[in-house]
């Protein structure tokens, strides 16, 4: 990239544009049964915060009428993870699936939590680091049945089983204000419970889209992950998907964007900027 924006410059060519980014992947799915939270989409922003609690990233240089991909990447169903998002270079990770009574939890750009089980079973990591925080462990034992939250991009998911009866809460997300106001995306999801009752609890879902965890076999006060925010599944007795992701890029509103074929999108105007949110696809983009 900079070799090729030298050679620009040399040839007298327009200076690259600067972008600022936010990538956000698919959250992942919950298990069935004893089912974890889903781990939260990889989150990777150059504006306010950034996922896994590292250094804000580098902007990207873009160079006029050129190309760039971008895919925005899908919830994970049940027991798997959710699919990676993308702008030119910069890749975030799908978030880790919950686990169940026989399935662990798995990594991602957030870790699942882990399912309930007679041995103690621990959460999913965030891998790669820097997108997002690992999944809650969960209770073994005789009180088999407290699950782990799903990581979130701002922090780990809590574990299962901590007081009896409750099962883990997903991990925040991070807020940012890329899109001209201040928005989390990146929840884990809240672990489940197999059983019901007075004294049981489970998980709530992450700020940042993630799904609350059901209680019981009809999954009494369970939610959906919202869509587009990366948000990992809510724990339930038949498993359930994670959230959507999302791209968006912010400019000079000097500039004017192509949004390419695939891909579903829309431009507002903020201040000095133009931000451009993709929903949902595979294509490409460009500026002049």
């Amino acid at each position: 990239m900079l070799n090729q924006i030298a050679a620009l410059h040399a040839a007298g060519a327009p200076a690259p544009i600067t972008i600022d980014y936010l990538v956000v992947a698919g959250g992942g799915g919950s298990g069935a049964l004893r089912s974890g939270g889903g781990g939260a989409g990889g989150v990777r922003c150059t504006v306010g915060a950034t996922g896994g609690g590292g250094l804000l990233p580098s902007v990207f240089s873009a160079i006029l009428a050129t190309n760039y991909s971008v895919t925005v990447g899908a919830g994970g169903g049940v027991s798997s993870n959710g699919v990676n998002s993308s702008f030119a270079t910069i890749t975030s990770t799908g978030g880790g699936s919950g686990g169940s009574n026989t399935l662990a939890a798995t990594s991602g750009g957030s870790g699942g939590g882990a399912g309930g089980s007679a041995t103690f079973k621990t959460g999913g990591t965030a891998s790669p680091s820097g997108q997002g925080f690992a999944g809650g462990n969960g209770n073994g034992g005789t009180t088999f049945d407290e699950t782990g939250g799903g990581g979130g991009a701002g922090a780990v998911g809590t574990a299962g089983g901590v007081v009896v009866g409750t099962s883990g809460s997903g991990g925040i997300g991070i807020a940012t204000s890329i899109s001209g106001s201040s928005t989390y995306y990146g929840g884990g999801g809240g672990g489940g419970l197999e059983t019901s009752g007075a004294s049981q609890i489970p998980g709530t879902g992450g700020n940042g889209g993630g799904g609350n965890g059901g209680e019981g076999t009809s999954s009494t006060g369970w939610s959906a992950a919202t869509v587009n925010t990366g948000g990992g599944a809510g724990g339930n007795y038949n498993g359930a998907s994670g959230a959507s992701g999302i791209v968006i890029l912010r400019y000079s509103n000097t500039q004017t964007i192509t949004i390419g074929a695939g891909l579903t999108g829309s431009t507002s105007t903020s201040g000095a900027y133009k931000i451009t949110t993709i929903t949902a696809g595979t294509g490409n983009v460009s500026w002049a």
